[in-house]
């Protein structure tokens, strides 16, 4: 364990190592502080006074520090333009490659600058964090209120980034010239006409990268594609880019998401009937538990097998994937025939098998370009959105009876028959049109991203920020995840000295289990508590509202299609709206209370239930939920360490794992608790729930001030 000021030190760039923050010497003062207040030598209101002096000092320090060195920046910028002007009178290929060399140049600077802001942004989120634990007082509020929103802010330089966009804009529009005039013989073309022109060379990638993840502001998009939860480096090396570019196949991608829509499809398809299905057969109503939460006890373990294939092979998995969902249907469609509840779990079973979304989630990761990863992740958590409110729609239209030789198709089979017809037309689709990506690209990313430091790959100066981000990466990555701050020395990161040992994927689950802080725990916790509560209301809606209301099946998958369809617009108002005006930790604990609200609502207190209550209390937990599992998601993807963002055990596969308990568990208790009678049942499947969401929200509470 390394103190997080020595740390600080040693990841001081050298010729800036008087410019960045005084941590050390801010730690002192609050020591002092706590001593002095103890003796009655001084009071809490002048240690306030002269604290925020002290930072605010600082602040100005590191400030003027940016504006300097950005004029310095402006300067070169401004110099190179005039050798410009002067190679348009005399064009040669050389003089151009060497003014793109030099634009570059800046381009590394302005990385290594960004790198010098987020440092101190840390240690301003850290010594701020400490005075709040060590004083009892919320002095960050106070001192980021008044200060943020203030037209002189200096604050705001710090943690918004200001200015850096015109460097970015100048270097970003002069390669695009050089380029056109490299390759167009002179026809201009304007970045402003031609957008896509703007993030051509991966200087400018990287750079928007550091600024993104330097920037507190949040969009729907963003908030969407990291509800998918798919966990990235830092900043990847061009060669690590240029292998995912080799990699993209459009098609591929598609069919990728088709899946995830698909099985998504094929899990809430059979949610209104279960329980009718469960009764044809000879087993109680409360049966559709188990059989909703088959597919979730298989997928558990289907997960890792999957995950641990997709480090050689997509198509293979996926062509499995299909096959054993094809078959899973057909015994769940011929098991109403053959009169036995038997075959209709093994083809849940089946279907649970055949959960490809480790495969998902690692194609995006591995194959799709750093410039489109946040569309396609985006595009994953709409796929699973839509196919969850699809399944109960397609459910609602099946409402037909008929045979066919001796085989019977009706509400409770036809979801079967139809799931089995979708997965062959994916599978033949799949056969003829997906491109598995070359093993050879694949394995020839690692030798060279080990080889970063020494390779000359055309850019120069960008090899030297591979070197410098070994130094950097840990602090950067680590410090919020790693912090315990349980005093003066133990305020610190679990960092590994090695640079290379710190890159290497974890190769066991207990392994992963290490390396998740209290934070991360805690998170993984809210996760399972929020997927409990979800299967709970979803997983016995048929039973429920056929005892108290006498709904049909087509009444039932109306309300759940309902409810899965408010999904995209609730991500789009917290992306765009709330995102922006709360801290996503803020949002974490709101919406946890708000599905202890929604589920307190639901309870069985006053006779008759009514639809009012049940209906309402429903919308509440399942768009509370909703909310939470992207902002919770969002903070995980920020607090879990990066040596979880590849290999089999990865942070998606456990988040993956957490919520399927959470489903295994939920149905078994809705199973479980059918013996007791239909009349008891919602209380005592709620109950469980409610405590499970109080306990996940003192959790919070506790880890709140370690949450990015």
């Amino acid at each position: 364990m390394v103190a997080f000021g020595k740390k600080l030190r040693e990841s001081q760039i050298k010729e800036w190592q008087g410019c960045y923050i005084n941590y050390k010497l801010m730690k002192k003062k609050v020591n002092r502080y706590t001593q002095q207040i103890e003796v009655g030598t001084q009071n809490g209101d002048n240690v306030l006074m002269d604290f925020s002096r002290l930072l605010d000092c600082e602040i100005e320090r590191i400030v003027l520090f940016l504006l300097e060195q950005q004029g310095q920046l402006a300067t070169r910028l401004s110099d190179l333009r005039e050798q410009q002007h002067a190679l348009l009178q005399q064009p040669g290929g050389s003089r151009i490659s060497e003014l793109q060399e030099a634009y570059r140049a800046v381009g590394c600077d302005l990385l290594r600058l960004l790198s010098f802001v987020e440092i101190n942004a840390i240690g301003l989120r850290k010594i701020l964090k400490k005075f709040d634990k060590r004083f009892g007082y919320k002095f960050t509020n106070y001192y980021v209120k008044t200060r943020a929103n203030h037209p002189y802010s200096q604050l705001r330089q710090v943690f918004k980034h200001v200015g850096f966009g015109a460097v970015v804009g100048a270097i970003s529009r002069n390669l695009a010239d050089l380029q056109d005039l490299q390759h167009h013989q002179g026809n201009y073309i304007s970045i402003y006409d031609h957008p896509a022109l703007s993030h051509l060379d991966p200087v400018i990638d990287s750079i928007r990268s550091a600024v993104e993840k330097l920037s507190n502001s949040t969009n729907y998009l963003h908030f969407l594609g990291r509800h998918a939860f798919i966990m990235e480096d830092d900043l990847p090396t061009p060669s690590q880019d240029d292998t995912a570019d080799q990699r993209y196949h459009f098609m591929s991608l598609l069919l990728n998401l088709v899946n995830t829509f698909l099985y998504m499809v094929n899990t809430y398809i059979i949610v209104p009937t279960a329980d009718s299905y469960s009764l044809s057969l000879g087993a109680a109503a409360t049966v559709c538990g188990v059989v909703i939460g088959s597919m979730a006890v298989a997928q558990v373990f289907s997960s890792v097998y999957f995950s641990a294939w997709s480090n050689r092979s997509y198509f293979r998995p996926l062509v499995f994937s299909s096959v054993v969902l094809l078959v899973g249907n057909t015994l769940y469609a011929l098991a109403y025939d053959l009169n036995s509840i038997s075959v209709l779990l093994i083809g849940r079973l089946f279907c649970g098998l055949g959960s490809a979304r480790a495969v998902n989630r690692r194609y995006i990761s591995d194959c799709v370009p750093l410039k489109l990863r946040m569309q396609a992740s985006a595009g994953f958590v709409s796929a699973s959105a839509l196919g969850m409110a699809c399944g109960p729609a397609l459910s609602c239209l099946l409402q037909t009876n008929f045979k066919i030789s001796k085989l019977t198709f009706n509400e409770d089979t036809l979801p079967g028959w139809l799931m089995s017809l979708a997965w062959l037309v994916y599978l033949l689709w799949l056969w003829i049109s997906f491109r598995e990506p070359s093993l050879e690209t694949k394995e020839a990313a690692v030798p060279q991203e080990a080889n970063a430091g020494t390779v000359s790959s055309g850019l120069g100066p960008l090899v030297n920020i591979a070197v410098e981000k070994s130094f950097t990466q840990p602090l950067l990555v680590k410090s919020e995840a790693k912090q315990q701050d349980e005093g003066e020395d133990q305020g610190c990161d679990d960092i590994e000295e090695d640079s290379g040992e710190f890159q290497k994927p974890v190769t066991s689950i207990v392994m992963a289990y290490r390396l998740l802080t209290p934070s991360v725990k805690v998170q993984l916790f809210v996760y399972f508590m929020l997927k409990y509560a979800m299967e709970i209301l979803l997983a016995e809606s048929s039973v429920i509202t056929g005892y108290y209301f006498i709904w049909t099946s087509s009444s039932v998958a109306i309300f759940l299609a309902c409810l899965g369809l408010t999904v995209l617009p609730v991500n789009i108002i917290v992306g765009n709206y709330i995102g922006n005006m709360f801290e996503e930790r803020q949002l974490l604990l709101a919406s946890e209370i708000m599905v202890c609200f929604g589920i307190l609502l639901s309870f069985q207190v006053f006779i008759p239930y009514s639809v009012p209550q049940y209906v309402g209390s429903a919308l509440i937990t399942f768009v509370s939920a909703e909310v939470l599992e992207g902002v919770n998601l969002s903070l995980l993807s920020r607090v879990m360490s990066s040596r979880l963002s590849r290999g089999t055990y990865n942070g998606g596969l456990l988040s993956t794992e957490a919520g399927t308990l959470a489903r295994v568990i939920a149905d078994g208790t809705i199973t479980l608790s059918g013996y007791l009678g239909e009349s008891r049942l919602l209380n005592i499947t709620l109950a469980p729930a409610l405590l499970i969401c109080i306990s996940s929200i003192i959790a919070t509470c506790f880890t709140y001030n370690s949450l990015y």
